[in-house]
């Protein structure tokens, strides 16, 4: 992280709303009895998980989840007594390390329930892990012929404990797609034929949305946490979360036929001001931007002007006051007129990857009632 006064660009992060968010999704959760954990792989989603897991944990979160065991093994070192599952499952050799950190693994084939079930066989302990049902996704999870090997012969599991059967959804930020409805009965067919008794895991973020009974015991929120929009076409009714603010560099006047950047795409017809602004696609802003994403100066909507190259974007500062678009004066990249789900429809893309490529050239500030981080 590098001094506010040497970088490009400041990267706000609001713990309080990440925590309001937790609070929305998980009352959601409680009305139907079930429990709402927070998935945090990917560094939190991009926006740092050792600060972010205390902040949830504050807000009363005790379950996470994580996508990959080195994750899990950081995670732990900042939140000693959470619950904390991992996506992927166990590899041979790997496996003292979830002991050892107590993580809780994710079996998603045959293999991975073997190569569990005899650690925990050697171990002379029933460890805790997740089965994950394929039904529909084809990512991860047991298919359906493994899963009928496994009711045929449910000994496989002997030694270990499933702590949550899982699955996860694939269209559920689409209300109205079949597609949820079939996963959802395939999962409650595969809960009856295999491990009964334990707890269920279905839903993510939007999939909370799609009513209780994709709740099960344990739903699985990511992306709304950091201020996505879980239903795309309605009111986002979660709290925003990062402010993004680049600094200008340099401010001139240019007219036709003048080009701005890489590729001459951008050829002005009239008097322009143009404010060249340090952010570019190494810090996560998308060359896809090029031309048509924007940034504002205050209230005014400044639209991006030629290509976004590595470290500099060009904007269009005709429309804005001199005095807010001089060198070092800090423009929203994401901010109150430009959230999240905005820029990215903007980029041809979703909030999900505009939030996981934000560099680290930017200086970040955690902001949050209770302490000030910087």
């Amino acid at each position: 992280m590098t001094n506010a006064d040497h970088a490009g660009g400041i990267l706000t992060i609001d713990l309080d709303a990440i925590a309001g968010n937790y609070r929305l999704l998980n009352g959601k959760c409680a009305a139907s009895g079930a429990k709402c954990a927070a998935v945090i792989k990917a560094d939190a989603y991009g926006l740092g998980a050792a600060v972010v897991g205390p902040a949830l944990e504050s807000a009363g979160c005790r379950v996470f989840f994580v996508a990959l065991t080195g994750e899990g093994v950081s995670l732990r070192g900042v939140l000693p007594k959470a619950e904390i599952h991992v996506l992927a499952g166990p590899l041979a050799g790997n496996e003292d390390t979830f002991e050892e950190y107590g993580l809780v693994p994710t079996l998603n084939s045959l293999g991975d329930v073997d190569t569990w079930a005899a650690f925990c066989r050697r171990q002379d302990h029933r460890l805790p892990a997740n089965l994950q049902i394929d039904t529909g996704m084809s990512r991860l999870g047991l298919p359906p012929g493994e899963l009928d090997v496994l009711a045929d012969d449910p000994s496989r599991l002997d030694g270990l404990a499933v702590a949550n059967m899982i699955s996860h959804l694939a269209c559920a930020d689409e209300p109205g797609h079949s597609l949820n409805r079939r996963q959802l009965e395939s999962f409650t067919r595969a809960r009856t034929r295999i491990a009964a008794g334990a707890k269920a895991s279905l839903a993510n973020s939007s999939g909370i949305f799609l009513g209780p009974e994709y709740h099960f015991d344990l739903a699985r929120p990511g992306a709304a946490l950091y201020g996505v929009g879980p239903v795309p076409g309605i009111p986002n009714p979660m709290a925003q979360v990062v402010h993004l603010q680049g600094r200008i560099l340099q401010v001139r006047d240019v007219d036709s036929p003048q080009t701005v950047g890489y590729g001459a795409i951008h050829r002005f017809a009239q008097p322009t001001r143009i404010a060249t602004v340090a952010v570019g696609y190494a810090d996560g802003y998308l060359r896809s931007f090029s031309d048509s994403g924007c940034v504002y100066v205050g209230d005014i909507r400044a639209p991006v002007v030629g290509r976004v190259s590595m470290d500099l974007i060009t904007v269009d500062v005709s429309g804005a006051p001199e005095s807010g678009t001089r060198p070092g004066t800090l423009v929203d990249v994401i901010g109150p007129h430009n959230p999240i789900d905005t820029i990215a429809k903007e980029g041809g893309t979703i909030g999900y990857e505009i939030l996981t490529s934000l560099g680290h050239r930017y200086h970040r500030v955690y902001s949050s009632s209770q302490a000030g981080r910087a």
